[in-house]
Parts: C-alpha cells; sequence; structure tokens
C-alpha cells in the first residue's frame, strides 16, 4: 500500500474513532437527562430553582468553549480530546452530589463546562477528518450523537425504573464511558502546530464568519429546544392527547432527528449543504404550518417529525462551514457553539414566556417563523461544501498520524 493509501486508511480510522466519541459524548449527556427527577427530589429543588440550576450548564460551557483551541494547540488533538473527553464523562458523577440548589449549580457549571469544550475539541476532529476524506461526514458524527444520548437515556430509564440510586448510576456509567472514550480516542487524528506557529488565544471574540453562521444555527437550534421541550405540552394542553401519545411525540421527533442525521451526508454530498439547509428550512416551515393548524394530534405529530427532519443536518452543516471559513477551526467552531448553546438555553423559557402571554400557538408561530429563516440565510453555509481531498488538503503545519 503507498503513501497516500496508508494516509486514506488511517483517516477512515479516524472517521470510526471520532464517529464513536460523539456516540459517547451523546451518551452522557442522555444519561443525566433521564435522572434530573432524582437530582431534583436529591437536592429538594422547586421547578424554578431546577431550571436556574440548570441554565449554569450552558453558562458553564459558554464561558470554557474558547479554551478548547488553546488547549489542542498546546498539547495536540488526540492528548487534549483524550482528557476532555474524561472530564466529560467523569462530570456526570456531581450533579448527583449535589445536596442543595448553590452545590448544584457549580456542579452543573462544571458540567457544563466539560461538556462544552469536549464538543468543541470533537467537531474541530469531525471537520479535519472531513476535509482529508473530501466529503461531507458531520451530519452522520452528529447522528451518532443522537444515537448514544438515546442509547443513554434508555439505559437511565432502566435504572429509574428499577429504583437505582443516580450515584450508584452515575458512577457506572461514568466508569464504562470514560473507557470507551479513552479506547476511541487511541485512533482520532493527532494534529500538531506547526514550530513557529502562534497559539490562539485563551479568550476571543468570535470571528464574523462564526456569527453569521451561527445565526442559522442559532434558528435550528431554536426550533429543536422548542420541540423538545414544549411538544408533549403541546400535544397535551392544545389538543388534550392522552400522556402516552404526548410523549411518543417526542420520542418520534428525536428519533426523526437521529434518522435524519445518520442519513443526511448522503443528501449533502448529492446536494450540497446550502440546497440541504434550504429545503430543510422548508420542511420545518411546513411542519410548523401543521402544528398551527392541528386540530388533532395525529397531523401535529406528523408537523413534529417534519420539523425534526427539516432541521436535524443544520447544526451539524454549522459546524462543518464554520471549520473550513477560516485558519482555525476551533475557535471559529467555539463561536458557533456559543451562539446556538445560548438558543437551546433561550427557546424553552422564551417559547413558555410567549405562551404565557398568548398562547402555544403563538410559541410555535414564532418557530415557524425562524424555520423561515433557514431557507432565507442557507447561502451564509456556502464553506460547508468546500472540502478538498486528502492528497492536497493536509492543514498547515499539522500531520495526522502518531506522535513520537
Amino acid at each position: 500500500m503507498g503513501e497516500v493509501g496508508c494516509a486514506r486508511e488511517e483517516v477512515r480510522r479516524a472517521r470510526y474513532a471520532v464517529a464513536a466519541v460523539f456516540a459517547v459524548h451523546g451518551a452522557v449527556t442522555g444519561s443525566f437527562a433521564t435522572r434530573v427527577p432524582w437530582i431534583r427530589e436529591h437536592a429538594s429543588l422547586s421547578a424554578g430553582q431546577l431550571g436556574f440550576a440548570l441554565a449554569f450548564g450552558a453558562f458553564g460551557a459558554s464561558c470554557a468553549m474558547p479554551l478548547a483551541g488553546w488547549i489542542s494547540h498546546r498539547f495536540g488533538s488526540r492528548t487534549a480530546l483524550r482528557g476532555l473527553l474524561a472530564l466529560w464523562t467523569l462530570s456526570l458523577v456531581l450533579p448527583s452530589l449535589a445536596p442543595n440548589l448553590y452545590t448544584l449549580c457549580l456542579a452543573i457549571f462544571a458540567y457544563g463546562a466539560s461538556a462544552g469544550m469536549s464538543d468543541v475539541a470533537m467537531n474541530a476532529l469531525g471537520v479535519e477528518v472531513e476535509r482529508l476524506l473530501g466529503r461531507s461526514i458531520m451530519s452522520g458524527l452528529h447522528g451518532m450523537w443522537s444515537a448514544g444520548a438515546l442509547t443513554g437515556s434508555a439505559a437511565g430509564t432502566l435504572a429509574a425504573h428499577l429504583g437505582t440510586d443516580a450515584r450508584l448510576h452515575f458512577v457506572l456509567a461514568s466508569a464504562v464511558l470514560t473507557v470507551l472514550g479513552l479506547v476511541a480516542c487511541t485512533w482520532v487524528l493527532d494534529l500538531q502546530p506547526a514550530a513557529d506557529e502562534e497559539p490562539p488565544p485563551r479568550f476571543t471574540l468570535p470571528p464574523r464568519s462564526a456569527l453569521l453562521i451561527g445565526t442559522v444555527g442559532f434558528c435550528a437550534v431554536f426550533a429543536e429546544g422548542a420541540s423538545l421541550d414544549w411538544s408533549a405540552v403541546f400535544l397535551r394542553d392544545r389538543l388534550d392527547s392522552s400522556a402516552g401519545v404526548a410523549a411518543a411525540c417526542t420520542t418520534g421527533f428525536m428519533l426523526t432527528m437521529a434518522v435524519a442525521r445518520i442519513a443526511g451526508d448522503a443528501v449533502v454530498n448529492r446536494f450540497g449543504a446550502i440546497r440541504t439547509v434550504r429545503t430543510g428550512g422548508i420542511l420545518a416551515a411546513l411542519g410548523g404550518v401543521l402544528i398551527v393548524l392541528a386540530g388533532h394530534p395525529a397531523p401535529a405529530m406528523g408537523g413534529f417529525a417534519l420539523m425534526g427532519l427539516g432541521i436535524a443536518v443544520v447544526v451539524p452543516l454549522c459546524f462543518a462551514a464554520a471549520g473550513h471559513a477560516g485558519p482555525n477551526p476551533s475557535q471559529a467552531i467555539a463561536g458557533v457553539a456559543t451562539i446556538t448553546y445560548t438558543s437551546g438555553l433561550v427557546a424553552p423559557s422564551l417559547i413558555g414566556g410567549v405562551a404565557q402571554a398568548t398562547s402555544l400557538v403563538v410559541s410555535f408561530c414564532v418557530v415557524t417563523a425562524l424555520a423561515c429563516g433557514l431557507a432565507v440565510f442557507a447561502g451564509v453555509l456556502r464553506t460547508a461544501g468546500r472540502v478538498g481531498r486528502p492528497e492536497f488538503s493536509r492543514p498547515a503545519g499539522a500531520v495526522p498520524g502518531p506522535r513520537p
């Protein structure tokens, strides 16, 4: 096998390795989400106090994400991802140990900070693998994240059903996921900066390109957060459906997004990022119209499924576009991630505020309008389609492969 063949084989292995990393990252999120009621009872919190504490996750992520680029430059991409991913999997235990509101806020801040840094590091590596392969893979990587989240939530649901103490559940899950993450990181690319390359600043404002791309991501994540947190409530309160049907709607939305992300790379490679996002925006907007006009649970569930199908690949393509837009993928990805995390934080509370002042129908009119924005502003993702071939696009000063 020639040098180019060896390089291609190494990049293929790195693709599967980073896909496994995405799945591990998602499994931590899924595990945590299922035990939030236990955490609330353990810390003796009201619903408002719990919401306040959970907000510290996004706050911690937003504060820490700009550090990821500096850490990757300082230690190399493989070592940095190995450490940051282990920090994330181990931090799963912290919220279950918090006995009150104040300690829970600190625990979730640390949990969110490690989530954000590992998120940036793994997406930056995913972008580099995509660049070397010369075709879209980011949607599939995020599909693996969704699959991991579903797996983690399934295990967490079983633990909750059996009445397992969340501290024991999280310790076991953390140990397993840490080992899996460390093994997966063995085969990710190890990108090293050139000897004369200046390290990125530890904290910096995102570049202008990231702000534009982040606007598209903001619209998609807003629709995702609104649908995840309010779809069941919409069916229960607006359409008087049963609790089982309402829960099935949320599960169906998650499954639709996972399947669409796993299949999304083939669509992106065939039609391009811009056309895919514009079509997705139209589908999401049609789903929003179905939700708003629904007088029965069935069309509303179809609307949420269309919403999930339409927005599924947008965030992966935003990360890909940010990574290809400039010389420092980590910095640009951190900027886009900060904006999308903010959207995920704002969406549920804003939807609730609008619903309180008017109705849930009006709230989802807002979501539908933002879905239309995906179709209008898709052009800013133009760089997501410009990925090179392996033999022509090695990152300057960075050579994938084992460190000496």
